[in-house]
């Protein structure tokens, strides 16, 4: 399995549990940006820094997720393109995509983005808060443990 992360919007807050994750299991990661992004030290850690196009990094980790993968990903979009390869995602706060649930959150997406786009002003998520990062931890360590046990 390899770790890849979309480093464009990468909170940093998560970046100390990922860390974590990264040194206590030995996981191969990749993180893709527009920028360089560095979530700490560690030989199993890869940085592609791709052009400045808007789905420049999504469109690199959608053509390098393979079966098994795991996608640390806010992009809905990218996340059900990954998806379709067999791989997971979590995003930022510790929701779980799989093949049982992209698809409605796909549908979800692309409605509100109707909604805006016909004018309406709808509000952002609320920044990544404590709360947030626990869940996202607690997601991430139960995908370790079951799949690398």
């Amino acid at each position: 399995m390899i770790l890849y992360i979309d480093g464009d919007a990468f909170p940093n807050l998560l970046k100390p549990v990922v860390l974590r994750a990264i040194l206590k299991h030995s996981i191969s990661t990749v993180i893709i940006a527009n920028k360089r992004v560095t979530i700490g030290i560690s030989k199993n850690i890869t940085n592609i820094q791709v052009g400045s196009g808007p789905d420049e990094a999504d469109n690199k980790i959608a053509e390098l997720a393979t079966e098994g993968d795991l996608v640390i990903t806010s992009d809905i979009p990218l996340a059900d393109r990954v998806i379709d390869k067999k791989a997971f995602v979590i995003d930022h706060r510790g929701r779980f995509y799989d093949a049982d649930n992209i698809k409605q959150a796909l549908a979800i997406r692309n409605l509100m983005q109707e909604i805006r786009d016909g004018g309406e002003t709808l509000k952002g998520q609320k920044s990544i808060s404590g709360k947030a990062v626990r869940e996202f931890a607690n997601q991430l360590n139960q995908f370790l443990r079951k799949k690398l046990k």
